[in-house]
């Protein structure tokens, strides 16, 4: 496995990702690489470049060789309207609100175009060790007496990275390509999920009430607009026979248990 980031190839550079992808061989190749949501915002040309044509490019590279490619994206896919609608599948039309969303929808479609052995894999909220984002850390925060801000007016599917990893390389094993949504099952805000991980590590509500402050999106004035509400449902995953994932709450206590 031949794992690089960054520093040793800029996926923008279609030569270089041309050579390091004939000199490499690889059966698979997986993009995770992504410009944020309000760095897109702030300069959508470079959004476009890492969003868009750095996945075509190792779309390209890769049908040249004939492997697969597996494409990361995002459930910013998605409007977010209204609050309490069905999950999101496959057969609802895409409707991004920021720049962040509507390039990784043409990166969608651009891998998809260049590789027909592709597998674009939307996923929403993904924690796990080695990050520092809120469901990251919210848990070990709450344990050191440390005061979070947690925002409870947008709704998602969470996605625990070790079942993430697992249900693609299931996916990859069946060998059908296409767009799947890979989240833990059930819905949340930032607020119940950190709730839910003051309670795994066992505090009561009055201690989690003096830790937690409630926030709203509305109010955090951020460069890029949100979707309020974007969990998703696979429709392949079902039509291949494989059972929902885990709940976000089982899946959190996994991961809070280290």
């Amino acid at each position: 496995m031949l794992a690089l980031n960054h520093g040793d190839l800029d996926i923008t550079d279609r030569s270089a990702v041309e050579r390091c992808v004939k000199d490499a061989k690889p059966e698979l190749i997986v993009n995770s690489a992504v410009l944020q949501v309000d760095e897109s915002e702030k300069d959508p040309i470079k959004a476009k470049a890492a969003n868009v044509d750095g996945p075509g490019f190792l779309a390209e590279a890769a049908s040249q060789i004939g492997a697969e490619i597996i494409h990361f994206s995002t459930q910013y896919a998605f409007e977010g309207e209204p609050i309490g609608r069905l999950p999101y599948t496959i057969t609802d039309a895409p409707a991004p609100v920021n720049v962040y969303g509507k390039t990784k929808l043409v990166g969608e479609e651009v891998v998809h175009e260049a590789c027909e052995k592709s597998y674009i894999i939307r996923t929403s909220w993904v924690y796990g060790s080695g990050k520092n984002s809120f469901l990251c850390t919210v848990h070990n925060d709450l344990k050191n007496g440390k005061r979070v801000r947690a925002i409870d007016d947008i709704w998602s599917s969470t996605t625990y990275v070790e079942d993430l990893i697992d249900r693609v390389m299931t996916i990859r094993q069946n060998g059908f390509y296409g767009t799947y949504h890979v989240v833990n099952a059930g819905i949340c805000t930032y607020y119940e999920f950190a709730l839910e991980a003051g309670r795994l590590i066992g505090l009561a509500r009055p201690e989690l009430d003096s830790l937690i402050e409630i926030t709203h999106e509305r109010d955090m004035q951020r460069v890029a607009a949100r979707p309020r509400y974007t969990p998703l449902r696979c429709l392949l995953s079902e039509e291949l026979g494989l059972p929902p994932m885990r709940d976000w709450r089982a899946a959190l206590a996994a991961y809070a248990k280290g």
